[in-house]
C-alpha cells in the first residue's frame, strides 16, 4: 500500500507518518525540504517541491497514484482537485474557523459559539461576515466535490513540539525571565486545543476505519479541556517555578491577548461525540502531560527574542509596559472602597465549600 502525506514535517506530521509505517504503508512525504525532523525514518521517501504551487505540485507527482493521501499542508482546495483520480482515499485537515462565531462570536445571539459545538453547527455563510472562515468553508466544499468519500478534520489550536507559533511560549518565556503572568478574568476561558500526538491519532483512526470515516467531517481536539489558568499552572509546575499570576478584567489584560488568540474571552469548545462514537477516539496523551511536554520542549528549544514565532504570536514581551500596567492595577485594587452590605449575599444554602456558611449544629 502506498501513502502520500502532503506536509509531514509539521508538529503532528511525524506521528502520522510513523503511524502509517506501522500499518504497513510505503510512505512518501511531499514538502518544501526546508527543514526535516529526526523522528521521520530514512526509509520514508521525500518529494521536495512547493505544496502551494499548482505547477510544481503537478510536476513533482507526475503520473503517480496512491492508495491513501493525507493532505496536511498547502493549498488544500487545489490539492483536492489535483489528487482527484490519483488516490484511493483522501483525508484532509482543515480548521475549526469554518464554524460561524469561531472568529466572530458577536454575530451569534446570544454572543458566543454553542458549547459544545457539534459538526452540524452553522458554518460561516458569507465572506463579509468572516473572510477566513468563509474560505475554510469553501475549501471543505471543494474537498468533497472532488472526493465525495473523503474524510475531513476540523483542527483547533495545536500544541506540542515543532509548533511555528506556540501559544505556550508566551508563558514559558515569562517564567524563564522570572516575570509575573497576566491572565484575563482569572483565566477561565476554554479554548479547545489538541496535543499534536492526539491530533495525529485522529487521522490514524480514520485510516483504520475507512467505512465509518467515509464522507465524514469530524471535530478534532483533546477529550478534556484545560482553562487558561490551568495551563499556566501546569507550565509553572513543569518548570519548577511559582510565578505571580495576576488576574485582570479582559479590557485591561492587554499582554494576555496572544494567550486568548481572539478579541473576546468567549469559549471555543468542540463537541467530540462523533469522533468518539464513530472512530473510537480517546486521548493518547492526557492534556496535562501534553502541556508539560510542550513546556519542557520550549524550555530546551527557546525562541530568539523577536524571531518569527514571536512575530506570529504578536507578543512584544514589553516588560516595561507590563510593569506599569501591573502597578496601576494594584493601585486601583488598593483604592477600591470596602462597601458595607446590610445583609451580605451568600453562595446559596446548597454550597458547603470553603467560605460557605458554617454548620450551626455539631455532628451527633
Amino acid at each position: 500500500m502506498k501513502a502520500l502525506v502532503i506536509g509531514g514535517t509539521g508538529p503532528s506530521g511525524h506521528f502520522i507518518v510513523n503511524g502509517l509505517l506501522r500499518r504497513g504503508y510505503h510512505v512518501a512525504i511531499l514538502h518544501t525540504g526546508r527543514h526535516e525532523v529526526k523522528e521521520i525514518p530514512d526509509a520514508v521517501e521525500h518529494i521536495h517541491t512547493d505544496p502551494f504551487s499548482d505547477g510544481a505540485l503537478t510536476e513533482a507527482l507526475g503520473n503517480r497514484t496512491f492508495d491513501l493521501t493525507v493532505a496536511a499542508y498547502g493549498r488544500l482546495r487545489r490539492i483536492a482537485e489535483i489528487m482527484a483520480g490519483r488516490t484511493g482515499r483522501f483525508i484532509s485537515i482543515g480548521g475549526a474557523p469554518a464554524y460561524r462565531g469561531y472568529m466572530n462570536p458577536a454575530v451569534l445571539n446570544p454572543t458566543g459559539m454553542p458549547i459544545p459545538t457539534p459538526e452540524d453547527s452553522p458554518l460561516v455563510p458569507v465572506e463579509e461576515e468572516d473572510p477566513k472562515g468563509w474560505r475554510v468553508v469553501k475549501t471543505e466544499q471543494s474537498v468533497f466535490e472532488h472526493h465525495p468519500r473523503a474524510t475531513h478534520f476540523r483542527y483547533p489550536l495545536l500544541y506540542g513540539p515543532y509548533q511555528l507559533a506556540p501559544r505556550e511560549w508566551s508563558i514559558v518565556r515569562r517564567i524563564l525571565d522570572r516575570r509575573p503572568i497576566i491572565i484575563p478574568d482569572d483565566g477561565l476561558t476554554l479554548n479547545h486545543a489538541a496535543y499534536v500526538e492526539n491530533a495525529a491519532h485522529t487521522i490514524l483512526l480514520a485510516v483504520d476505519r475507512p467505512e465509518a470515516a467515509s464522507g465524514q467531517i469530524y471535530n478534532c481536539g483533546d477529550e478534556r479541556l484545560l482553562t487558561l489558568r490551568q495551563v499556566v499552572e501546569i507550565i509553572a509546575d513543569t518548570l519548577d517555578a511559582k510565578p505571580e499570576i495576576i488576574s485582570m478584567p479582559w479590557q485591561f489584560a492587554i499582554p494576555a491577548r496572544p494567550l486568548i488568540s481572539q478579541p473576546w474571552t468567549t469559549h471555543r469548545v468542540l463537541d467530540m461525540t462523533k469522533l468518539k462514537t464513530q472512530l473510537g477516539y480517546s486521548d493518547v496523551v492526557p492534556p496535562e502531560r501534553g502541556i508539560a511536554i510542550t513546556a519542557a520542549w520550549l524550555r530546551d528549544h527557546p525562541h530568539e527574542p523577536g524571531d518569527a514565532a514571536e512575530k506570529i504570536l504578536q507578543d512584544p514581551f514589553d516588560y516595561r509596559a507590563e510593569d506599569e500596567l501591573i502597578a496601576a492595577w494594584k493601585r486601583l485594587c488598593a483604592a477600591m472602597p470596602q462597601v458595607k452590605f446590610e445583609s451580605e449575599p451568600g453562595y446559596t444554602t446548597t454550597y458547603s465549600g470553603p467560605g460557605g456558611k458554617a454548620r450551626t449544629t455539631p455532628w451527633s
